[in-house]
């Protein structure tokens, strides 16, 4: 007796259309993820880097053992008041003073002289960073 085959034999016909449509959605969801994966990170580098105020540290100088002056240059809208942080640094690589700054000027692009008192004679300056707070 002959054995009877239900279907067709395996691979001998081509993919069946349930293979295709399963390859299709596979596809059409790597590249909606891929898609969503774009637009989530464009996000967060957008929120990260995008502020009111951009600040820079020109130069800055040991003045005496306790005392550092630097200068920076503040790029911000004028009717946004900027706060900036300072830091000076020890011989050691130990925080010998730290300062917030506020800047007030109704002016868009400037640059300002800030003093900082430190603990002992600072080697190094660094600008941490720059926020903004709108007038009130």
């Amino acid at each position: 007796m002959a054995a009877v085959r239900e279907g067709l034999p395996d691979g001998r016909y081509g993919r069946s259309a349930d293979e295709r449509a399963d390859r299709k959605l596979k596809i059409i969801g790597a590249v909606l993820g891929a898609c969503l994966l774009a637009v989530v990170g464009w996000s967060a580098v957008h929120y990260i880097t995008s502020s009111d105020v951009t600040g820079q540290l020109i130069r800055s100088k040991p003045v005496s053992d306790t005392t550092v002056e630097a200068v920076l240059e503040i790029r911000k809208d004028k009717d946004v008041t900027a706060i900036c942080t300072l830091r000076a640094l020890g011989e050691d690589g130990s925080e010998v003073a730290r300062k917030d700054v506020t800047l007030d000027r109704r002016e868009d692009h400037f640059t300002e002289l800030v003093t900082l008192r430190t603990t002992k004679l600072a080697s190094a300056t660094a600008l941490e960073g720059c926020t903004s707070s709108s007038r009130g």
